[in-house]
């Protein structure tokens, strides 16, 4: 994912936990803020498995957000990452997500 989709500053998460709807599965949990464009963070706690476990998952969900961009509404995104997703794989981590992202109706389609 390119770095101007990334969301960067401890600010702008706290903006985003503050202001935004929050909508959570079994694995993850999503902060959603209307914005000018598409921005996403994603936020693991060291409850989550290793480093190795956390920047694998991390790298999983930026690529599943990475090919949702086209469709999605613009806005700022926060992917919270529960325990029960260090053992979830790829496709778990897309499902997960897409059922989220559509129980906020954030698709353009």
């Amino acid at each position: 994912m390119q770095k101007q989709f990334r969301i960067r500053t401890n600010g702008h998460f706290s903006f985003v936990y503050r202001r935004g709807k929050r909508v959570s599965s079994k694995l993850l949990i999503l902060y959603y803020v209307k914005a000018n464009r598409i921005q996403a963070g994603f936020s693991i706690s060291k409850k989550v498995g290793n480093a190795v476990t956390r920047n694998r998952i991390k790298r999983r969900l930026r690529e599943n957000f990475r090919l949702r961009i086209p469709v999605l509404k613009n806005g700022n995104y926060v992917f919270a990452v529960k325990p029960a997703a260090a053992t979830a794989d790829y496709w778990e981590l897309s499902k997960e997500m897409d059922i989220l992202l559509k129980c906020l109706e954030l698709y353009k389609i």
